[in-house]
């Protein structure tokens, strides 16, 4: 039975005191990668871990990923924003330095930096490239010397009956005699 119009004006329901914004507690995760801008991976959840680990994870797989809070009407606050690619790069380049077996980066080179591990590899690959030209170039000179001092030797062993010994005209098979001629025929 329907109440009367004077028991539905009286009765009053209670006013609740919370928000009553549709869908305030959505999150919202977009991923996009530079080889497919125009088709981003889109993740609409009201449980904020699971959207976190989204952000992990597609992070983990190299997209650019944007991380909102719903604020209410279909209108998004960017809470954080992360370059995955950036990321695996410069893991990529930790490891790339491990490998060749350059110093690790030191805390204090360009802490603030996104790049840090990616610069600090090209200045040590760049560094072990000159340090080994340097070396190239050493052993090149060292092989010329080493090669003009056989050179040397060679001819030194070659020619050195005829240095040791005296000059032919001194010798005394090869020595002229004096003519004794008289002063007339001066």
């Amino acid at each position: 039975m329907s109440p009367t119009p004077k028991q539905s004006r009286t009765h009053r329901r209670k006013a609740v005191a919370g928000d009553r914004t549709k869908n305030v507690t959505l999150w919202r995760v977009e991923a996009s990668w530079d080889h497919r801008p125009d088709n981003p991976v889109v993740i609409r959840t009201s449980d904020k871990k699971h959207a976190r680990r989204k952000v992990d994870e597609l992070t983990g797989k190299g997209a650019y990923v944007i991380f909102q809070e719903h604020t209410g009407w279909d209108t998004w606050r960017t809470v954080r924003e992360v370059d995955g690619a950036a990321l695996l790069a410069e893991r990529d380049a930790e490891q790339a330095l491990a490998r060749a077996g350059h110093p690790p980066t030191p805390p204090a080179y360009r802490p603030d930096t996104e790049d840090r591990h990616r610069t600090w590899l090209a200045w040590m690959d760049a560094r072990a490239e000159s340090d080994r030209r340097a070396a190239e170039q050493a052993a090149r000179e060292q092989a010329e010397a080493d090669a003009r001092r056989r050179r040397l030797a060679a001819e030194a062993s070659r020619h050195a009956r005829s240095l040791m010994s005296a000059p032919a005209i001194v010798r005394p098979e090869n020595r002229q005699r004096a003519r004794h001629i008289t002063g007339a025929q001066r």
